[in-house]
């Protein structure tokens, strides 16, 4: 692994709002003792399944990469693919040679992922859904929760990082059509961001493989506030062993609840406005369209064909109440609630009954985002996706992230916020300062 040890200084991050921490990652272990040691201390946090870090590897070529597992031999090797040729028959095939090594990262190796100059060349790792079905990493259904962390640079983009989120290639995007037709086999994934708030860590959940609210897309998603720190694509050296980061989530099911953080944080986070939100405008519909329904008769601004299994309601009971205004027929109070701040107006009836009359979600809270399903369980293997690494299959073949990702380790249980913060200090050396975040109100552990 080297002989020479080198220190990264901590990075200030102007767009950070944790205090400038007194942090530093070290980079390629100064010996194999450093290296087994930072290996096991992730084995050590239980419920992992799968620990790619990018140094196991094959003993034959290609060499693929395989993950460590909590115990037993090495699992899950990764194929080298480019999805558009997989899919629409066009491109060159991938290798492992389309995958640039750094050379050093938090556990001694890193894999780039960079912005494609070829149109048809979407390069992908990833562990074929043969590999993984019924596996521990097939984390889907009943009870089940999952947690991931994931060591990696950003330098650029929003798109995807690492998960089970096949996007599906039955949507049409600038004419393409595709020669292999899947429709969506989404389970959980990480993601920089999206239109959600770009360069954020954020994570997607499905409990059905397809779109929600009544959208084309997925919706379910919990984001940071916080974005992920950002180097120029061609920065190299000492800046990128500065930049690393580490991005993760937390699934409860038992709590119905995904969390999204960043670098061991978990900022509790709310969306003013949320319908006049590019992503979450689609959630805070669903979520108005289940209150329209339950008053008697068609509202006004009511879908009658809204499907009610894509209705969004979170738990909003107790309420914190405070009146706005208030007159011999009318009155408006704000109510906020775990998840929502509601603006409800009441209008009196002749008989003297107060009834609600019109609805407003004034804010949603999307860390951590409510989210009251099992994850999405494939009929059978051919209903479900691989695990990949740096990209998903989708239809609009987005250049993705640009990022070094240097370690990706998946939990089949959903992890603590002390574990997740135990996670993000492996390999770091210093005393962080005490964090200048919101904390999330409430424990979701």
């Amino acid at each position: 692994m080297g002989n020479m040890a080198i220190h990264w200084k901590a990075l200030r991050r102007a767009a950070c709002l944790i205090a400038a921490c007194a942090i530093a990652l070290t980079a390629q272990p100064s010996e194999d003792a450093a290296y087994q040691r930072r290996v096991r201390e992730v084995q050590s946090v239980p419920g992992l399944v799968a620990f790619w870090d990018f140094v196991l590897r094959e003993a034959e070529a290609p060499h693929r990469f395989l993950a460590h597992a909590a115990s037993g031999p090495p699992a899950f090797p990764l194929d080298a693919e480019n999805y558009v040729r997989s899919y629409w028959q066009e491109g060159r095939p991938a290798t492992y040679a389309d995958f640039p090594l750094l050379g050093r990262g938090p556990f001694g190796q890193a894999v780039q992922f960079h912005q494609e100059a070829e149109s048809n060349f979407r390069p992908v790792l990833l562990a074929p859904r043969r590999a993984i079905h019924d596996t521990g990493l097939d984390v889907k259904g009943p009870g089940a929760s999952v947690s991931m962390a994931v060591w990696m640079i950003r330098q650029g983009g929003n798109h995807a990082i690492a998960g089970i989120w096949h996007e599906g290639t039955d949507l049409v995007v600038q004419g393409k059509r595709a020669a292999n037709v899947q429709a969506g086999r989404r389970q959980y994934a990480l993601f920089a961001g999206l239109a959600a708030n770009d360069g954020a860590a954020a994570v997607h959940v499905s409990e059905n493989g397809g779109p929600s609210f009544g959208d084309i897309y997925a919706r379910n998603l919990a984001t940071t506030r916080r974005r992920i720190p950002t180097v120029p694509p061609d920065a190299a050296g000492k800046q990128l062993d500065a930049a690393w980061s580490v991005v993760g989530f937390v699934f409860d099911n038992r709590n119905n609840t995904v969390t999204a953080y960043l670098d061991g944080e978990a900022e509790d986070y709310w969306i003013e406005e949320p319908r006049k939100h590019p992503f979450f405008r689609w959630p805070a519909n669903a979520w108005l369209q289940a209150k329209l329904h339950r008053m008697p008769g068609l509202q006004e601004g009511e879908d009658p064909v809204f499907p009610q299994d894509q209705f969004y309601e979170p738990p909003e009971g107790n309420a914190r109440r405070r009146r706005l205004s208030a007159s011999g027929s009318e009155r408006v109070w704000e109510l906020t609630y775990e998840f929502t701040k509601v603006q409800l107006t009441e209008r009196r009836t002749p008989q003297g009954k107060w009834l609600p009359s019109e609805w407003k979600l004034l804010s949603l809270r999307v860390n951590p985002f409510w989210f009251a399903h099992d994850l999405y369980t494939p009929k059978t293997k051919e209903d479900g996706g691989p695990f990949t690494i740096g990209r998903v299959i989708h239809s609009g073949w987005n250049n993705s992230t640009q990022q070094w990702i240097g370690g990706v380790a998946v939990f089949n249980r959903a992890l603590k916020p002390q574990e997740m913060r135990h996670l993000a200090n492996i390999g770091r050396t210093g005393k962080p300062q005490e964090s200048q975040i919101q904390p999330i109100a409430k424990p979701v552990d």
